[in-house]
């Protein structure tokens, strides 16, 4: 597998940072080891980064992770290793599981990633099932996909505290599904089964401002085991509730984030020398699919919104109406592919990193949201993502670069199992 190019001539303090973390490769899988024995990660999970070379941060922590088709196959034996040990955790005799897929079954590339997901799962031992929330699945339906193989959806079926589908009484419950609609009644009080993530993960309760809380929680303690300044690893953010852009009410609060969290950036770059433009992506804080997002360099950008914007920004998946925000420090990329602005995103299951890929954007600059038209994705290999790192070599090699994207994503899953608990009686 060709590992894409990696822009390697770094600025500014981040080649420092990496050193650091190599140095520290030891005791920083100590620390982690200690974390998650305090600490449940999420079963599964996938991670945007940013690099921009002075700066490695994650911009957005996914918990119903949807590209397992973009993982290259050479990883595979990884994800079904990882998701053994996490299923283990929960039904440690489980033969069966059922999974819950997104409704959009129209997106071939989506249901390519449920067959994915569902073939990882089917190699740990566990007969694997898809059950659908969509009401319009009221028998067994199949979906061709473009390698020939078939989706069988079903409707599902309670039984008292229990949810599965005819003749299949699961052990657990995998979602895949993020709830961005709610929460549907058929999924609340399932007793004595387990249902992974828990319903307080899904966008009807879940923000992001929540997940960045908990990620400065667990970077502070990061940074000062291993002596580096929070700030190269963590972007600032700030919340506005009340928000309605079709009505132009909450301006103010966004007009005071952004003159917040600019001169703060300004600062930082100023320390190190960095002479960028700082910038803040405003962006819905729940949801997904890049949806509700804009790059803002100053105060005034974000008053007076033409109607394009303004309906851009006010509606995300599922169609719903967008009333909180968070507007979080802009994170440059350096990284191409094949000429064009790229973003690693880093899959874990439990707290395994199991494959990485580039989510690549043609029609984007290295300051823009990614996640939009024009995005395709670039499967990195083994020898990149599965290679163990080395002090001795530089920083900027492939298999240390991933180590510490890796050591960046499983932080933010970390930030996440805190979030989650933080949040534990959200769901009701």
């Amino acid at each position: 597998m060709q590992v894409p190019h990696l822009k390697t001539a770094l600025v500014g303090p981040m080649a420092e940072v990496e050193r650091r973390i190599l140095d520290n490769a030891t005791r920083i899988e100590r620390w982690f080891r200690l974390e998650w024995q305090e600490h449940t990660p999420p079963f599964y999970s996938s991670v945007d980064l940013r690099n921009s070379g002075f700066k490695i941060a994650p911009v957005d922590t996914n918990l119903y992770p949807g590209g397992f088709n973009n993982l290259s196959r050479e990883m595979l034996p990884l994800a079904v290793q990882a998701a053994q040990a996490a299923i283990e955790k929960y039904c440690a005799d489980a033969r069966s599981l059922l999974l819950i897929p997104e409704n959009h079954t129209r997106n071939l590339f989506y249901l390519q990633n449920v067959a994915r997901l569902q073939g990882i799962l089917r190699q740990t031992g566990l007969e694997v099932r898809l059950g659908s929330l969509n009401p319009e699945i009221t028998a067994p339906t199949d979906f061709s996909l473009p390698d020939g193989s078939v989706l069988t959806v079903e409707p599902l079926v309670r039984n008292g505290d229990r949810l599965g589908l005819a003749g299949f009484d699961p052990c657990a419950i995998l979602l895949n599904n993020d709830l961005s609609a709610g929460i549907p009644a058929v999924l609340r009080g399932l007793g004595s089964q387990v249902l992974l993530p828990p319903l307080h993960a899904g966008w009807a309760v879940r923000r992001k401002s929540n997940h960045f809380r908990a990620y400065d929680q667990v970077v502070a303690k990061f940074a000062a085991e291993i002596g580096i300044d929070p700030w190269l690893i963590n972007p600032y953010f700030g919340v506005c509730g009340s928000i309605n852009f079709h009505e132009r009410t909450g301006e103010e609060c966004l007009k005071g984030n952004v003159e917040s969290i600019i001169p703060r950036i300004r600062a930082k770059y100023a320390e190190y020398g960095i002479t960028e433009e700082p910038f803040v992506i405003v962006k819905a804080d729940a949801g997904t699919y890049g949806m509700g997002i804009m790059s803002v360099t100053s105060p005034e950008e974000v008053v007076g919104l033409n109607r394009k914007q303004r309906n851009k920004m006010s509606v995300v998946k599922e169609g719903l109406e967008v009333s909180e925000v968070i507007i979080q420090e802009g994170v440059h990329t350096i990284e191409k592919v094949g000429g064009a602005s790229a973003e690693p995103v880093v899959y874990m299951i439990d707290r395994f990193v199991v494959g990485s890929f580039y989510r690549v954007n043609t029609l984007r600059s290295a300051t823009e949201n990614l996640n939009a038209p024009g995005a395709h994705f670039e499967p990195l290999g083994i020898d990149a993502a599965g290679a163990t790192p080395d002090p001795e070599d530089d920083p900027a090699t492939a298999h240390n670069r991933f180590y510490t994207y890796g050591v960046i994503s499983r932080l933010a899953a970390l930030a996440a199992s805190y979030e989650l608990e933080q949040t534990a009686s959200a769901a009701g």
